[in-house]
């Protein structure tokens, strides 16, 4: 099965110039934790709520002023529309994350979550793989 088969291809997404408030509104109302970040239709970043929290709260940036190139992860970890599903899982498991953005040729076309995996019973275990290896807890944690 590719991720095609099963990815979100409805996916907001946010500009560079956003502010982080306009990228919280749309996390909200899609209830989604996190929300890319496209010039034009290229993927060029993503916003997460760990990063509202980290890069914006906790150093007391207001949300309506600050940009979400300010705080997006720019550092990207892609799959592809024709990638499989087993690839994803392992990639989004070493990574540890827990969403990731489906672009063709650096053009955003989908997201999958780790939840997209667990929907059809073959990759039920696979996803709680995934997921077991993606909450991990960190070596710095008190």
């Amino acid at each position: 099965m590719r991720l095609r088969e099963i990815m979100t291809s409805s996916v907001e997404n946010v500009s560079l110039g956003s502010t982080v408030l306009d990228a919280a509104k749309k996390m909200k109302s899609r209830n989604v934790g996190s929300i890319p970040v496209c010039e034009g239709d290229k993927i060029v970043g993503i916003v997460t709520d760990r990063d509202i929290v980290l890069r914006t709260v906790a150093d007391g940036k207001d949300p309506k002023a600050c940009r979400c190139e300010e705080i997006m992860t720019r550092e990207l970890i892609l799959g592809s529309p024709d990638m499989d599903v087993h690839e994803a899982a392992q990639i989004m498991a070493d990574e540890q994350i827990r969403r990731l953005p489906v672009a063709d040729n650096g053009r955003l076309v989908g997201i999958v979550a780790i939840g997209d995996l667990a929907v059809k019973p073959i990759f039920v275990n696979e996803a709680g793989d995934a997921l077991s290896d993606i909450s991990k807890p960190g070596q710095n944690l008190m």
